[in-house]
């Protein structure tokens, strides 16, 4: 029977990748079995166009546990026997269709991911874009996204510590929902998805089958889509109420000893997860669907093998220990089902009692085939690239009105309105909660902290992927720095439009050539990930946006620092790139440009062995208690970095140095490898001989004190007029 187009395209699949089952199978697939091939080679799960770019970056260091997409998160070594794990992933496209229960279900799979380690899940962190706020769909998006954050967050029990959020047109149909998670575990209770021996029970537990999120994998996040009517059914729903207790029994179950291997049912459900486990141990598995407990009626075996319904586990345990196992999830009043069994045939094969739905072989599921396509920028690229001062002219209005009006701003105005939605205090680990340039949280029984960020910048990689690659990197890591932490580890999610067009073939590729080199560079491995393609529609795809989620390790939980000026008489200094002649590319991809000149234009740049060393600047200085705060010049510049400071603090500025002609690049620009920081004045010397040291410049800015912001005789504002435009502008902005 010939397979239509049609239905090849509902599952992801080219025609030339069914003629390649074909020569796999030797025979023509059932649809169940096609609808597995569809799942398991989807880019969502096969990485088809990625993983051979992927490769590109380094993964190793001597805290790192794991290969990257060896398991479901990455694990580090925090020493004391403590291993964190954490991943970041996407949930894109469900966010765009349906997105109070696309963003919910989103945090509920990363948080499983984290469960299906072993770890107690213990922080939650999200990246999010939007289309501009003027839009009534777009308001509508963003209201329901962090509406699904807050309601499943808090539901479950994990904090939200940070994030960040920004708005552009070109996320106007393609809204960005990225969720990273962290857990921690005992190093000698990390867990495996590995099946292990031939025998095992396949135990599925958790919330019964339904229909949702049927082709969530192939057809929702492997594909661009024009009319998102026909998508809805493939959003899954969520019940975070039986997440947290599936998260309590799965621990308690882990804790006995008696699990072999868990695994998350995620992206193409028990096809994914029962594939994975059993390929990765070298085994196969019989899988009985009549066995599988249900919501619905009427489900067929396609239904079964391909829903994503969410708040389900897959553990595989000895048949010896399966009474004890069940007896801990009866107590929880949770769902435990005898599915399968471990065999040692190397064959995935599906059955409803004594009838074989499917058969076929793990290797030709699980081995994807792969593309290296070539990729070519594309024909504007060079022209917005060239920027130059002398054709971008002065603003007509005063340094004040700038700052004002950049500070009122969606992407730079506070965002306490949305995260003040979430619980950023339960578990009680919080020392540095959202705000700040990285989150903290301490590491019970120990003196020691770990600092969390998560961090992209779409223009940036627009203008130039391979430098808008380096700098993603260097402002995750010195948002990190900034704390008094080392970065120690990342997680990527990497969202692009369709992979198959060369324009973004070749964005996705010099990102991540960007982003290898600044990894190598500081020292800091990627270790886990998520890859989202085809964020795109009606022929419009999204900037290249790569999201870095970062995590460092503070030694001396007492010696940390936070962004906001702390007091008043402090002393005010820029570290870094402090140079004050200004270059076209100072103001490439910046708010002031878009804001005031309506331009995404430019070239950024970025000297990362100066970043190097401004951040291990940074952390000593932190560490030896000279520096009082510590904050990065990014999205605004050095004037809006300063105003952050001064706000959050509810301290005044005054300000005394030297500006070029060109004052709006230097207060405004968004050079790259700077940090703003205070001290008291009599560790200036102290300060100055570490920067002397390092080889990083550092220059005087000015004093804390007082009720008003001043810089030089540009600005000279009441602080309660600069607090009012940041902390109301988001909200005017809705």
């Amino acid at each position: 029977m010939t397979v239509t187009q049609q239905e090849l395209d509902e599952i992801a699949l080219s025609r030339a990748e069914y003629d390649m089952i074909l020569d796999r199978l030797d025979r023509e697939p059932n649809p169940v079995e096609l609808g597995m091939f569809g799942a398991l080679w989807s880019e969502h799960c096969g990485y088809k166009h990625s993983r051979p770019l992927l490769k590109l970056f380094p993964s190793r260091s001597p805290r790192v546990l794991s290969d990257p997409g060896a398991e479901n998160a990455g694990a580090v070594d925090l020493g004391d026997g403590i291993v964190a794990v954490f991943k970041v992933e996407s949930h894109n496209h469900p966010s765009a269709v349906e997105p109070l229960q696309g963003a919910a279900t989103g945090v509920g799979g990363i948080v499983r991911d984290i469960l299906a380690m072993g770890a107690r899940p213990i922080a939650l962190l999200n990246s999010l874009r939007f289309g501009p706020l003027d839009n009534a769909h777009n308001r509508h998006l963003f209201q329901g996204v962090v509406g699904g954050i807050s309601w499943y967050g808090n539901c479950i029990g994990v904090p939200d510590v940070g994030g960040e959020i920004y708005f552009d047109s070109c996320y106007s149909q393609n809204p960005l929902v990225n969720a990273m998670c962290v857990g921690l575990v005992n190093k000698a209770d990390l867990a495996t998805s590995a099946a292990g021996d031939e025998g095992n029970v396949l135990l599925l537990v958790g919330s019964g089958t339904g229909r949702d999120g049927i082709h969530g994998a192939s057809g929702l996040a492997s594909r661009t889509f024009e009319e998102d009517q026909e998508l809805r059914p493939t959003v899954q729903v969520g019940n975070p109420f039986l997440e947290k207790i599936l998260i309590e029994s799965c621990l308690e179950a882990l804790a006995t000893g008696d699990v072999v291997a868990i695994q998350d049912l995620g992206a193409a459900g028990l096809t994914s997860s029962t594939v994975e486990s059993a390929d990765k141990a070298g085994k196969g598995f019989i899988l009985d669907i009549s066995q599988v407990h249900r919501r619905e009626d009427g489900m067929t075996a396609y239904d079964v093998m391909l829903s994503e319904s969410q708040e389900r586990m897959l553990l595989v345990v000895a048949p010896a220990k399966v009474e004890r196992i069940r007896r801990i999830f009866d107590k929880w009043e949770i769902p435990c089902r005898d599915i399968g069994r471990v065999i040692s045939d190397p064959v995935a094969r599906i059955v409803e009692e004594d009838k074989t739905i499917a058969q076929v072989p793990i290797r030709h599921l699980s081995d994807a085939p792969m593309y290296r396509l070539k990729g070519v920028p594309s024909e504007d690229q060079a022209r917005r690239q060239r920027l130059s001062l002398s054709e971008v002219p002065l603003p007509l209005v005063s340094p004040e009105e700038v700052l004002l009006r950049l500070l009122e701003a969606p992407n730079i105005a506070s965002k306490e309105g949305v995260y003040r939605q979430y619980d950023h205090q339960v578990q009680t680990n919080t020392v540095v909660g959202p705000g700040s340039d990285a989150a903290l949280l301490r590491l019970r029984g120990t003196d020691r902290a770990i600092a969390l960020s998560i961090d992209g910048n779409g223009r940036y990689c627009y203008l130039d992927p391979f430098r808008g690659g380096q700098i993603a990197v260097a402002e995750v890591c010195r948002n990190l720095s900034c704390s008094g932490a080392e970065p120690v580890a990342l997680t990527d999610c990497l969202n692009f439009g369709d992979p198959e067009k060369p324009e973004v073939y070749y964005q996705l590729e010099w990102c991540i050539r960007g982003m290898a080199r600044a990894c190598r560079v500081l020292g800091v491995p990627v270790v886990s990930g998520n890859v989202s393609l085809y964020n795109e529609s009606r022929g419009q795809a999204i900037h290249p946006t790569p999201v870095l989620g970062g995590l460092g390790l503070l030694e001396d939980i007492a010696r940390y620092a936070r962004s906001a000026f702390p007091g008043d008489g402090l002393t005010v200094a820029l570290l870094g790139d402090v140079g004050s002649r200004t270059r076209s590319s100072d103001l490439a991809g910046s708010e002031y440009l878009q804001v005031f000149h309506g331009k995404i234009e430019g070239r950024p740049a970025i000297d990362l062995d100066m970043e190097r060393k401004l951040q291990a600047l940074c952390r000593r200085a932190i560490r030896d208690g000279i520096l009082a705060s510590a904050h990065d010049c990014a999205e605004g510049g050095l004037a809006v970095a300063l105003a952050e400071c001064s706000v959050q603090g509810g301290v005044g500025f005054m300000g005394e140095f030297s500006l070029p002609q060109r004052w709006d690049a230097a207060l405004f620009g968004e050079r790259q490898s700077r940090i703003v920081v205070s001290l008291a004045e009599n560790d200036w010397m102290a300060l100055q001989r570490l920067a002397d040291e390092s080889g990083v410049p550092i220059r005087r800015l000015g004093t804390t004190g007082g009720d008003r912001f001043r810089v030089n005789r540009q600005i000279d504002l009441p602080l309660q007029e600069i607090s009012g435009a940041w902390r109301e502008g988001l909200e005017r902005a809705l």
